[in-house]
């Protein structure tokens, strides 16, 4: 593709995340009732769950460095949590190569196998679904985010938070290896697309670190419906629907040259689905049913918005 092709596609993607966030902010008025309070750390029972941590890694075509993945989160965290604590699982979605038979010989602890490509957030979806940790952190297969990244995580989910999420965009983020200067605007168009669906201002909603309480993790994931690039933009949804609580942290990021973000290809996805959140919202796909507010933890504090 010309550069040229590419600077309109990228002009496309802004103008487009501009008329969305003049739709966003009538929206947001229209629902100010459902605005959470995200900043309200509780002091909370433990969450569920036999280990203390949980792991999920969503792949796809990667039987070269899913081996070496494993490993180095295994032994970077290994003087935070012990072996016997951690679990780590490997979704692979769908991939035309031996990455789930990479990932079991590594010493994954659950393996996942889509039989066809169904995109990161089915893919973290039944990653998450599967899990049997206290805590839910899920992260990308590249390392992007070292493994010494993501006690800091853990820790805060254990003092009262319900999810904590990496940002590149925080002041304090350190990026290691920049990303090419045509990801870095369309990732910003991408940010300001968000505003069509999210009450809130977030520096960032695609980084691929984040973390959940265990009973947090599945209250959202039985939720989402987004396959795709978007599911992170419909966690954030889900999250202030729900009145969960939210804390970003600085990262080091490191981005990885195989990255398989598509700027204007992912853009234009993203449009499609959130508009699509939106119509779900509206229909109520998104309601919390009795058996919802049962889980033990931090769903039992969780406060139906009202006029929903």
């Amino acid at each position: 593709m010309t550069f040229a092709r590419r600077s309109e596609l990228l002009v496309a993607a802004v103008v487009g995340g501009a008329l969305a966030a003049y739709a966003g902010s009538r929206w947001q008025r229209g629902l100010s009732p459902l605005r959470a309070d995200l900043g309200r750390r509780r002091e909370l029972l433990e969450a569920p769950g036999v280990l203390r941590l949980s792991i999920v890694i969503p792949a796809y075509g990667e039987d070269e460095r899913i081996g070496e993945t494993v490993r180095s989160l295994r032994e970077g965290l290994a003087g935070f949590v012990s072996g016997s604590e951690l679990e780590i699982i490997v979704v692979d979605d769908g991939s035309p190569d031996a990455t789930a038979t990479a990932a079991r010989n590594a010493g994954a602890d659950i393996v996942v196998r889509h039989q066809v490509n169904r995109g990161k957030g089915s893919a973290v979806r039944s990653g998450v679904l599967v899990a049997n940790g206290r805590s839910v952190v899920f992260t990308d297969a590249d390392l992007s985010y070292s493994p010494d990244q993501i006690p800091a995580l853990v820790e805060l989910i254990e003092n009262g938070w319900d999810v904590v999420v990496g940002s590149r965009r925080h002041h304090d983020t350190t990026t290691l290896v920049r990303a090419r200067r045509l990801r870095e605007v369309g990732g910003r168009a991408i940010n300001l697309l968000t505003r069509a669906v999210l009450l809130g201002h977030y520096r960032d909603t695609q980084c691929g670190l984040k973390g959940f309480r265990s009973d947090v993790a599945r209250l959202i994931f039985s939720h989402t419906l987004v396959d795709g690039f978007a599911f992170d933009v419909e966690v954030f949804h889900l999250i202030e629907r729900y009145h969960l609580s939210l804390t970003e942290v600085p990262v080091r990021v490191e981005n990885s040259s195989r990255s398989t973000v598509r700027v204007a290809r992912d853009a234009l996805r993203l449009v499609r689905d959130l508009f699509l959140v939106r119509r779900w919202s509206v229909e109520g796909r998104y309601d919390l049913t009795a058996d919802d507010l049962l889980v033990p933890g931090a769903v039992n504090e969780v406060t139906t918005p009202e006029g929903d």
